[in-house]
This record gives C-alpha cells, sequence and structure tokens, in this order.
C-alpha cells in the first residue's frame, strides 16, 4: 500500500535509516512504505525473501532506498546480522520499528499444543528484545529511537488470546523498563498499542486451538477495526515527534483508565467485544 496522495509526511526521516521487521505484510510493510515515502532507507527483516522483496520494490517506487534482509526474529545470529547487514549498507542506524508478531485465538483449556505458548514468546517478545539488544549501541551513537508494536492488549487482557496477551505483556514491560536505563542516553522508546488493524494477516496467522493457522476460516474484524493507512500515519508521526506511547484509536485511552478505576465495567466491554468477534 502507499500513502495518501494528500497526506504529508513529517520532516525528519530524511536520509534516515529504519529498521521494520515483519516486514513482507500486513502492519510492517504498510509502515515501511510510509517510512520510505518519507525518503527515509528503509531495512526489511522477515523470513519471506519473495514477498519482501516485493514491499522493497514499492518503498523504492515511494520515493526510499530499500534493502531486504531474510531472516528469523526468533534467531539472536540472524537479528546480529541484521543489524550489521544494515550499518555496512548504511552507515548508521537511527530507527529500529519491532513490529514481528503472532496471535492465538483459542480458550486456554481447549489448546492442544503447548508449544503455541512458546512460539509467541519467541515472537512477540523475544523476537523484538533479540533486535533491540544488537541495534542498541548503534541507536546511542546516532540518537536513535526504538518503536515496539506492541497492543492494547499489552495493558489490557482479553479471552481466548492468553498467550498473546502473555506476550504482549512481557513487551510492554520490557519497553517501560528500557525507557528508564536509556534515560539521558538520547534513545528514545516509543510503545504502540493498537486496537485490531484492518488490512493485516494477524487473524488468518493466529493459532488456532489445535496450534494450526486459523486461515480463511478466521473471524473478520469488526467495524471498531482501524485502516492500516491511518495507522500508519499515526505510528510514523509519533515517532517524528519521539513520543512515548502511543494508543490507537486514542479513544481506547478512556478503557485503560475504566480498567483501572471500575475493572469489572472494564471486563464486561471486552467480554462483549470479544463475544460480537466470536459469533
Amino acid at each position: 500500500m502507499s500513502p495518501s496522495s494528500d497526506w504529508k509526511s513529517p520532516t525528519g526521516f530524511h536520509g534516515r535509516t529504519a529498521i521494520v521487521t515483519g516486514a513482507s505484510s500486513g502492519l510492517g510493510a504498510a509502515l515501511a512504505v510510509t517510512l520510505a515515502a518519507a525518503r527515509a532507507n528503509v531495512v526489511l527483516f522477515s523470513p519471506e525473501a519473495e514477498r519482501q522483496q516485493q514491499v522493497a520494490t514499492q518503498c523504492e517506487q515511494a520515493g526510499g532506498q530499500a534493502l531486504s534482509v531474510v531472516g528469523d526474529v526468533t534467531r539472536p545470529e540472524d537479528c546480529q546480522r541484521l543489524v550489521a547487514d544494515t550499518v555496512a549498507r548504511f552507515g548508521q542506524l537511527d530507527h529500529l520499528v519491532a513490529n514481528a508478531g503472532i496471535s492465538m485465538w483459542a480458550r486456554f483449556a481447549e489448546v492442544q499444543d503447548l508449544a503455541v505458548f512458546r512460539r509467541l514468546v519467541e515472537v512477540n517478545y523475544l523476537g523484538a528484545l533479540y533486535c533491540v539488544y544488537h541495534a542498541l549501541p548503534h541507536l546511542r551513537q546516532s540518537g536513535g529511537m526504538i518503536t515496539a508494536i506492541t497492543s492494547i492488549q499489552g495493558k489490557i487482557a482479553v479471552p481466548m488470546h492468553t498467550g498473546y496477551v502473555a506476550s504482549k505483556h512481557a513487551l510492554q514491560g520490557f519497553c517501560e523498563a528500557l525507557r528508564l536505563e536509556l534515560q539521558g542516553t538520547g534513545v528514545g522508546v516509543l510503545t504502540v498499542l493498537p486496537h485490531w488493524l484492518r488490512g493485516t494477516e494477524l487473524r488468518q496467522r493466529a493459532f488456532g486451538s489445535d496450534g494450526r493457522e486459523l486461515g480463511a476460516s478466521s473471524r473478520r474484524h469488526s467495524r471498531e477495526s482501524v485502516p492500516m493507512e491511518l495507522a500508519c500515519q499515526l505510528i510514523v508521526q509519533a515517532m517524528a515527534a519521539r513520543r512515548r506511547e502511543l494508543v490507537i484509536p486514542w479513544k481506547l485511552k478512556a478503557l485503560l483508565v475504566l480498567n483501572l478505576l471500575w475493572p469489572r465495567r472494564a471486563e464486561a466491554l471486552i467480554l462483549g467485544a470479544v463475544k460480537q468477534q466470536d459469533s
């Protein structure tokens, strides 16, 4: 996808270098193209070589330079190679967008393959941690930013998503603790907490109770889901402003407050929303 013609890209990305993980499809691909349109050098990272190369071509057509690196975020050596290839090509690293993620949709008691939970933690939490670890020395040099795509479920529990919620809570907590450690270093940490997004493959690739991807049987998004284009614009604007946290859509901040003050009311709203999704 390409940014809309009436959207003005924020300044500050021209000549900057950004790694985007999970960049072969969905939000990662769309973010890469949006950053490229802002004239950033974009480094794409995922295991899917052919699809990712197509995204790299779109990035170059949008106006940025692009490098496709094939690898797996769950392999620390791949993450190390990603950073090394980035610096070798562009000379520096200014942004790391930790976007790679997978989901689930199954009741905990009905899960037949416990390996699902290990995989969720490996991709959603450790995959981001490995990339941050190897990118951090270069981000210190550039005064760059870490942008982690967590989830609103990184702060609020949702049924049918136990493993996903746990992995996103871990990522959210890691980022908040790391932000404190990095005070005074010039490195920023932005956590992005989106609602369900339209146009991703997260639902189709989510694990079911048998440990397999839901595929075409996955549920449709509700009217409350957020358009991909809008999400990308908000994220890139937040990166340019070096914000600490971005909730998409903003009205979900009210749910966070409600969960703190009247948790039973928040739970009732969440259960109602999940029931509608599951029908």
